[in-house]
């Protein structure tokens, strides 16, 4: 396992390398070209730029979140071959440039929805939160402009303004595309990526829909086992794996996390580890990443992911804003910083204790 922090590029983020660099166990970062669109080439360029800036700072690029995804590909439009062929090209230069890590999604419209970026919690802290009938009671064509107040200034990633300009006729794509219609969709494009992956070694690795049922009467598929399993036997490749976020698949309390990540053994590339707490079951928000604080049992959790062998690029995910920070919401450095370095120390816990108990285990 190796502990990561996302970092949005030194022109959008309003943490640092130095200051990741500085978190106990902190060695590499899940970064982007944040300023590129869905289907545009990634140039080699573009891509060592990025990897020279990070790697000045004494850190790595552990892997990519994300190279989107054209909405051509997910509707299964007639020019998708183009964006795919593309996408082909972004992925030869990654690996290229020795990067074999792709975090991805194949959510409509939204890549992840939340009712409130700033919800205030006891303890004077505000986080990300959802609740169903907030979602019930808005146009989806009004969601973006019910929370831009509380952005803090930033760029949402999957709410990008460019993109929210365009909603109307994103739904209008999404018209008539059902499930079974993603489903074949993101066979046909992991069945052309493949090649590239297996030659240049690249994971990649499917993120779960947030939350993890339907919002506004769009397709949701990569939400529950079920699900997981038929994405991978449809394209049988230790390439196509997963992200596998406990705050994403978690939002759906009859998903046993901890189950899941051993169901998923060898087919984990990344890992996304945070908390909930939740009021009713669509009730939600997001808390320290401390297991008291939430619904989850975050020794578990991990004790799962070091059971099946991972080996792979963890980050804490999302945490509270705390201690007056102003950041993207989700992403300041603070509660981050303590949510890495908690999961770390349940790490070394979970490890020396196998190591005592003679059950160390190894990535198989």
């Amino acid at each position: 396992m190796e502990m990561t922090l996302r970092w949005f590029g030194s022109a959008f983020d309003t943490v640092t390398l130095q200051q990741i660099r500085q978190i106990p166990g902190v060695t590499g970062v899940i970064t982007t070209l944040y300023n590129t669109l869905p289907g545009e080439v990634w140039t080699r360029e573009q891509i060592h730029s990025l990897k020279e800036e990070v790697e000045a700072s004494g850190l790595h690029i552990s892997g990519i979140e994300s190279v989107n995804i054209h909405d051509a590909i997910k509707t299964g439009s007639k020019n998708r071959d183009q964006y795919i062929d593309n996408y082909i090209t972004t992925l030869k230069h990654l690996g290229e440039e020795d990067i074999h890590l792709v975090c991805y999604n194949f959510m409509p419209v939204f890549d992840w929805t939340r009712t409130e970026l700033a919800r205030k919690r006891p303890d004077g802290s505000t986080v990300l939160a959802y609740t169903q009938e907030a979602v019930d009671a808005l146009c989806p064509e009004t969601m973006f402009a019910s929370i831009a107040g509380e952005t803090n200034g930033s760029t949402m990633p999957g709410w990008e303004p460019e993109r929210m300009a365009h909603i109307k006729e994103l739904f209008e794509q999404y018209r008539n595309v059902t499930e079974e219609d993603l489903f074949q969709n993101l066979k046909y494009f992991l069945e052309r990526i493949m090649p590239v992956c297996e030659q240049y070694n690249i994971n990649m690795a499917i993120h779960p829909d947030d939350p993890a049922w339907s919002v506004f009467d769009l397709p949701r598929i990569i939400i529950n086992k079920a699900n997981i399993l038929r994405m991978i036997q449809m394209v049988d490749n230790p390439h196509n794996g997963v992200t596998f976020c406990s705050g994403s698949y978690g939002t759906n309390l009859e998903n046993d996390l901890p189950d899941m990540i051993r169901f998923l053994k060898g087919r984990v590339h990344f890992a996304h580890v945070r908390n909930l707490k939740f009021h009713s079951p669509t009730n939600f928000e997001e808390s320290a990443h401390l297991s008291s604080d939430g619904s989850f049992d975050m020794y578990e959790i991990m004790k799962a992911l070091y059971e099946i062998g991972f080996d792979g690029p963890i980050r804490p995910d999302h945490g509270r804003m705390i201690w007056d920070e102003e950041a993207m919401p989700g992403y300041g450095l603070y509660d981050r910083a303590l949510g890495a370095t908690y999961l770390n120390g349940l790490w070394e816990a979970i490890e020396k204790g196998a190591i005592h108990n003679g059950t160390h285990r190894t990535r198989n």
